[in-house]
């Protein structure tokens, strides 16, 4: 893979509804046309050789939105897992959803373990799927695993240290996102991937998220290629860890 290229890509796919809203047609149906864009997303993704692709698609705080909406958009879930993976397992893609599955329902909590069990040997690109996610859940979840490590004498706190919390996260055993992309117009990380996206480097635009197209997308990778990325050095310093 090019240096210039992420590894991880992170995405809020923001705009659905405003989208619909805009055509006179209801919130879902919006959602409903945004699945090509997260087809070619994925496909990108695997062409190019970024090893993970992180999918905001339902916050925590979605829960709160018209019943009707949310029912919609569940059975959306419930409909492209078993329409998708199929393909997903033929192109090497590993599925994993991220956030709390006990507010899903029985039915669509089945369907994710069916096809995260089914992509599991997958290899070319490890897609994560944030659904009932929010960043301060994910990381109050990391907090009492090392919690209940401590009380039960299996850690001390003298252990505890920023790589030991950070495997406790959802995302715990991938990169931390190179890429943030967030569609809609909205200058905002909105409560995902709060530790996860602390050296990431952010690009918003305007377009609602059924319009983000390839030409986005490349337009989105060839500015992170142009970021200098410090880490919190001086430039001097970040190339000469960069040839080390």
């Amino acid at each position: 893979m090019s240096a210039t290229l992420p590894r991880h890509v992170a995405i809020i796919m923001d705009g659905n509804g405003r989208w619909a809203q805009q055509r006179g047609l209801a919130r879902h149906a919006g959602h409903k046309a945004g699945i090509p864009a997260v087809r070619m997303c994925v496909e990108e993704c695997v062409r190019r050789g970024i090893g993970a692709l992180t999918l905001f698609a339902f916050s925590s705080e979605n829960w709160r939105r018209p019943e009707t909406e949310v029912s919609n958009l569940m059975t959306l879930f419930v409909d492209a897992l078993e329409r998708e993976v199929t393909d997903l397992h033929a192109n090497g893609v590993r599925l994993a959803v991220i956030g709390d599955r006990h507010a899903l329902s029985v039915r669509l909590q089945a369907r994710v373990a069916e096809a995260e069990h089914h992509t599991a040997g997958n290899t070319r690109l490890r897609l994560q799927i944030a659904m009932s996610y929010g960043g301060r859940w994910d990381i109050v979840q990391a907090a009492r695993k090392l919690a209940a490590a401590v009380a039960s004498g299996a850690l001390r706190t003298s252990d505890i240290d920023e790589a030991r919390f950070a495997a406790g996260l959802a995302l715990g055993e991938l990169p931390d996102p190179d890429l943030f992309i967030r569609t809609g117009g909205e200058h905002r990380i909105s409560n995902f991937l709060l530790w996860n996206l602390a050296y990431t480097e952010l690009w918003f635009t305007d377009l609602l998220w059924p319009d983000f197209g390839v030409a986005a997308f490349e337009s989105a990778l060839a500015c992170f290629a142009g970021r200098e990325r410090r880490y919190g050095l001086t430039a001097a310093q970040q190339r000469e860890a960069d040839s080390a």
